[in-house]
């Protein structure tokens, strides 16, 4: 199996769900990212964290055949971040960032990471991810997700991110400010006239669309009847759709549409439950029973 580089954030969240606070959950784009990844191939994260991060929780990640020589420990507290959720879970409000060592996170690839095939840079800033893409070797692919706050403040640098890799992952609210398009199929073109090979929009409970050349791939997501917190959902889903491409290596059309499959059915385990429980529970039988729920609802 070929391994996959994990650069992003690792955090705690505190959630307030349905009239219940969570405190200091194990959150971070690259902790859900890694997970899902890990499903299908091993992982090497690279990450930043502070004196008070668990052993539960480095354990949790070892486990999961997650590698942590770039995991980076560094003097005071883990970054938290805390949000409450609307009683729809639609929308959110954040109540408290606390960047606490990540505000000082440069990302350093130990050597042994360098080589890896394939690369997901987290969502993080865009000068970080590209220094990311200076520290490794020529990797076969490389998806980078974003966010709003990236589109303000750091447009230049995001737009020079999307010269140097293969998938763009982003929602459709950040598609559309990006770009200055209503329409999510001009928008796609104009994200790819920037250089990623496809670019796959996420539409939350919606599903994704997956662009690339002249073909467009409509994915909805599994309709669920319990659905508890949609913290981390977007990062599963591109952990899993670069986990299973890493597994299979296979950069095919069918097979990019095969691993959108395969980042939803994660991202579905995801939403189940508080923080990373429900996608640290989900066994190799649950998931291949959700591929095939997915294959019921999209064949006609």
């Amino acid at each position: 199996m070929r391994p996959i580089l994990i650069v992003g954030s690792i955090a705690f969240d505190t959630l307030h769900l349905g009239g219940k606070c969570h405190s200091k959950v194990l959150g971070g784009s690259a902790t859900y990212a890694s997970i899902a990844a890990a499903h299908f191939s091993p992982v090497q994260l690279v990450g930043v964290v502070g004196q008070d991060f668990p052993d539960s929780a480095t354990k949790l990640l070892r486990d999961r055949s997650v590698d942590l020589a770039g995991l980076e420990i560094a003097h005071g507290e883990t970054f938290h971040w805390e949000g409450r959720y609307s009683e729809d879970l639609s929308s959110r409000e954040t109540l408290r960032t606390d960047l606490n060592v990540f505000a000082d996170f440069k990302p350093k690839i130990p050597k042994a990471f360098r080589a890896a095939p394939y690369v997901m840079l987290g969502n993080i800033d865009p000068v970080l991810q590209i220094e990311v893409l200076e520290q490794i070797e020529k990797p076969a692919f490389v998806l980078a997700d974003t966010m709003n706050l990236w589109i303000d403040i750091r447009h230049a640098e995001l737009q020079k991110l999307c010269g140097r890799i293969d998938m763009l992952v982003l929602n459709d609210e950040e598609a559309r400010q990006l770009t200055d398009q209503k329409n999510l199929v001009l928008a796609a073109k104009a994200l790819r006239a920037l250089g990623p090979k496809q670019v796959c929009i996420k539409k939350g409970e919606h599903g994704a669309l997956l662009f690339q050349g002249d073909e467009v791939f409509a994915l909805p997501a599994l309709p669920l009847s319990k659905v508890v917190d949609p913290t981390g959902a977007g990062d599963t889903f591109a952990g899993g759709l670069i986990g299973y491409l890493a597994r299979s290596g296979d950069l095919s059309s069918p097979n990019l549409r095969r691993a959108l499959v395969h980042g939803s059915a994660l991202a579905s385990f995801c939403v189940e439950g508080v923080g990373t429980e429900r996608l640290t529970s989900a066994s190799p039988s649950d998931v291949h029973a959700r591929l095939e729920t997915f294959r019921q609802l999209t064949s006609f």
